[in-house]
């Protein structure tokens, strides 16, 4: 039986890629913060799950997963903790927004490079970081720290596949790009989306069919991908000034 590991599957979309690679016969290993969440979703489905806590916010935490990973032979991970801080920059909370890089950042740093070192060695795995259409565009007002962090996300996956292809590495590696999507996500980033969201069962599926299909950059609506082919032909200071505008919006 192959293995998934999930990060952040508390909730959301981790919660969603849990339900369905268990669908696929995968074996889950999850991690979260909320153990009891993790346990009732252990319950809902009918393959062995592995529940491990973890905050990733902390730096040890996330070299103490590697180190109880260390036996595990992981076929799937879907680095997917992460979360926003919405406002303007001279007013959001700066404890908030560094919690945020360490989760969204330094956390999937870590993760990334650790696992796929592991599946290097194995010779096989394919690894998801979960990006965000903002790390796409050049950048977001009133959540300048959210679109920055999801930019290193999908540069830093964008160039390690280079260097795999380069290197001839079976171990494939993908960033998933939605806009929003109806989660908690919004809740915890004090937003209330100005566009209608997709389902987290849309995105998955979306998702898992194109790593199926070996993409690098996964853009799970057809709206989405007008959207970030459109931001191209538009001049920077126009994009970022309308960029600036549907975050506002956000704000309520």
């Amino acid at each position: 039986m192959k293995t998934a590991l999930i990060t952040g599957a508390t909730s959301g979309i981790g919660r969603e890629f849990a339900r369905q690679l268990a669908d696929r016969g995968y074996r889950l290993i999850l991690t979260g913060r909320r153990v009891e969440r993790l346990e009732q979703l252990k319950d809902e489905l009918d393959v062995p799950v592995l529940i491990i806590e973890a905050d990733l916010n902390k730096k040890k935490a996330c070299f103490g997963l590697l180190e109880k990973l260390s036996e595990e032979q992981i076929d799937i991970f879907i680095n997917n903790a992460g979360f926003g801080v919405a406002g303007p920059f001279l007013e959001t909370s700066i404890d908030k927004e560094v919690s945020m890089l360490k989760v969204n950042d330094v956390a999937m740093h870590i993760l990334f490079k650790g696992i796929l070192q592991k599946m290097h060695l194995a010779g096989r795995g394919h690894i998801l970081n979960v990006g965000s259409s903002a790390g796409l565009l050049p950048g977001g007002p009133y959540m300048a720290g959210y679109y920055a962090s999801k930019a290193y996300v999908v540069s830093l996956t964008r160039s390690v596949a280079v260097e795999l292809k380069e290197k001839g590495s079976p171990v494939k590696v993908s960033v998933l790009c939605p806009g929003p999507v109806d989660t908690e996500f919004n809740e915890r980033a004090d937003v209330v989306f100005s566009l209608k969201g997709i389902s987290p069962k849309y995105c998955v599926a979306a998702a898992l069919k194109g790593m199926d299909r070996g993409r690098l950059v996964i853009v799970p609506s057809v709206r989405m991908k007008l959207a970030v082919w459109g931001s191209h032909l538009v001049p920077y200071p126009s994009l970022v000034k309308l960029t600036g505008r549907q975050q506002k919006k956000k704000l309520g």
